[in-house]
């Protein structure tokens, strides 16, 4: 289960977190096919600067991702690597600093622990960075980012862009979203402002 781009934790206090799938909710997600580099890599309407707007509300942002691409063959592991590499700029010069990545390399018939809906990844980032799970928020896009989130005991909240709108119909109601929105921005906007 690699992380790339992950920080060491700085103290032993809780931390603000927020989960963050990554293709889907906060680059468009090619469906039926692959970010296999990083021209393929494009930020969703919004979504810098809800990222933007987390930071600076003191959230640290971890995002949580399969990339089965790799374990079935279809881009490399350097692939991966740069285009983590050149997102993680682009986040910096939007003025994004991103806590931790983890993500689950293995192929989708591998049945390894850390692919989501399975929660390996979020209890490597348990280990390493402290957070209260039932004050954590966990965005994505598909049943399998509801299910992992509900599943470790975190607040999810599901997206309709990239797979969202097609998963919505697989959602039930034993692990069900706290709420759907449009975007990551408007999830953003629940999470800082939750009243309004």
């Amino acid at each position: 289960m690699p992380n790339i781009g992950k920080l060491k934790s700085k103290s032993n206090k809780a931390e603000k977190i927020i989960f963050i799938d990554r293709d889907g909710v906060i680059n468009e997600d090619p469906i039926g096919d692959y970010v296999k580099q990083w021209r393929d890599f494009h930020f969703i309407d919004g979504a810098l600067e809800a990222l933007r707007r987390l930071r600076h509300a003191n959230f640290a942002i971890v995002v949580i991702s399969n990339q089965a691409g790799i374990g079935d063959g279809i881009f490399t592991k350097e692939a991966l690597k740069e285009t983590t590499e050149y997102m993680l700029k682009e986040l910096k010069k939007g003025g994004v600093e991103i806590r931790g990545i983890y993500y689950c390399l293995h192929g989708k018939e591998e049945n390894c622990e850390c692919r989501k809906p399975k929660t390996g990844l979020l209890e490597q980032a348990a280990r390493e960075i402290k957070f209260k799970p039932k004050e954590t928020f966990f965005i994505g896009d598909k049943v399998s980012d509801v299910q992992a989130g509900e599943r470790f005991g975190l607040r999810t909240l599901f997206v309709l862009t990239g797979h969202g709108e097609k998963d919505r119909m697989r959602l039930n109601d034993a692990e069900y979203p706290e709420r759907i929105f449009p975007s990551l921005k408007e999830a953003v906007d629940y999470i800082l402002n939750p009243k309004s």
